[in-house]
């Protein structure tokens, strides 16, 4: 079956494109819901110099980000990615905000590793709430999604370059459909944090027994696909852990709003077995989930009940699973999580003074100014073990975001934007930056491919 129009977008479970610049587009999707590991994202979008910033009075710099960026991914991130990255980003969020009509919370937030507050999350702190608009606006301009629908691989020519693609639909799993594309292809697969044969390929400590926030469509089967046709592999050992997650439930879960949004701005995180605190709570994803793989088992995010009000997130659902759950008193919490009272104690205590001088001389982690030392009953704790979160390595691009292959030079008619592409985040990938990825790269690669750049 035929591509009916000038643009065919391979979108086995990720991201969502539009047409631009008079191009006709249709959209694959390998799962009954569109929107991938986005969906079920918390929404986050990380931007400086925005007008939210501006009404409190936060002091930000895409030079600051674009620093931040980089110290969190070892300096091991394609610089000229990076610096279109945070130039790009402020107008991709007022695009989504303004154009698209995305609705965020009236919040600012600061999550691990970056230097100033410059996080914005949708309403329903849900990425669906951002998918809903981009299907939205799919609908309005009659772009066809075809869902259950899943890439089977490219159509070249004899120059080499990609004239379409070969997709199978669920209902006819052996029927291939060939789709011609006169403009471009854009590749916008996601991931591979559920395909464990991959990823364990390249982190063999990644195996079935370390869990996975992702949807079951987080698979590496486009990106190899690209790889055979002579896609360059960029650093596809950098996998990103979740350290804000928990073993006692399935999946992202309801704990990361606790531990992310809540202990690791106001609270503390104890090794069980000594009873203190071991890492900068605040240091980004990385650093915090090696320190968690390095105590070798499951610790515990604690924070008291003035912190979760300050904080201002709902979390009851993780009350209501019990991953997060409440105790009176601190004897109570290190009798349930078999710490020793005593020292637990004396780790509070020397965390109260911390945030009572403004210096937190053990492990670095930056006071914020509404901070406030954990002394309130009830007291809120849940169990932490890392996840399979993102993966930062994938195939190249250049900052046209076409795909590159072995030599660097662009394979004509093909693009790639989000989880898909590798260089960006190097070792490491700070909070809120990858839905900033998906719409600065794609984008870019929409507006390309639909002009036909070579």
């Amino acid at each position: 079956m035929g591509c009916s129009g000038d643009l065919a977008t391979a979108l086995p479970g990720f991201h969502c494109n539009r047409g631009t610049a008079g191009a006709s587009v249709i959209v694959l999707e390998k799962m009954k819901s569109a929107g991938g590991n986005s969906r079920i994202s918390d929404s986050g979008i990380a931007a400086p110099e925005t007008d939210l910033q501006s009404a409190r009075g936060i002091t930000d710099s895409r030079d600051l980000f674009y620093e931040d960026i980089m110290q969190s991914g070892l300096n091991l991130n394609q610089a000229d990615l990076v610096r279109m990255l945070v130039d790009h980003a402020r107008e991709a969020f007022e695009w989504s905000r303004d154009d698209l009509g995305t609705a965020y919370l009236d919040r600012v937030d600061i999550f691990g590793g970056h230097s100033a507050a410059r996080c914005y999350t949708a309403e329903k702190i849900s990425g669906s709430t951002i998918i809903a608009r981009q299907l939205e606006r799919l609908k309005e301009q009659g772009v066809a999604v075809k869902r259950e629908t899943r890439f089977c691989g490219y159509v070249q020519d004899k120059t080499g370059r990609i004239t379409g693609i070969r997709a199978a639909a669920a209902a006819s799993p052996d029927k291939e459909i060939l789709m011609r594309a006169r403009r471009g292809v854009v590749l916008a697969s996601g991931g591979y944090g559920a395909d464990v044969e991959f990823r364990r390929r390249q982190d063999p400590r990644l195996d079935a027994s370390i869990d996975t926030t992702n949807r079951s469509s987080a698979t590496a089967e486009a990106l190899e696909a690209t790889f055979e046709i002579g896609g360059q592999p960029v650093q596809l050992s950098s996998i990103q852990l979740g350290p804000w997650a928990s073993p006692d439930e399935k999946g992202f879960g309801h704990g990361p709003r606790f531990a992310d949004y809540i202990v690791f701005p106001y609270g503390v995180i104890i090794d069980p077995a000594s009873g203190r605190r071991f890492v900068n709570e605040l240091a980004d994803r990385k650093r915090v989930s090696d320190a968690l793989l390095n105590a070798g088992h499951p610790c515990i995010a604690a924070a008291d009940s003035a912190a979760v009000a300050k904080a201002g997130w709902d979390i009851s659902r993780a009350l209501k699973t019990r991953v997060v759950r409440t105790y009176d008193t601190l004897d109570a919490l290190a009798s349930a999580y078999g710490i020793s009272c005593e020292i637990l104690e004396k780790t509070i205590s020397r965390f109260n003074e911390a945030v009572s001088s403004g210096r937190d001389a053990d492990f670095g982690k930056p006071i914020l100014e509404q901070a406030g030392p954990v002394e309130t009953p009830p007291f809120y704790a849940m169990r932490l073990w890392p996840k399979v979160h993102h993966v930062s390595g994938g195939v190249g691009i250049n900052t046209r975001a076409q795909v590159i292959n072995r030599e660097g030079d662009p394979i004509p008619g093909l693009y790639a934007a989000g989880e898909v592409v590798g260089g960006i985040h190097g070792a490491n990938r700070l909070g809120s930056c990858a839905i900033t990825e998906c719409f600065v790269f794609g984008r870019e690669a929409g507006r390309n491919a639909a002009m036909n750049v070579h």
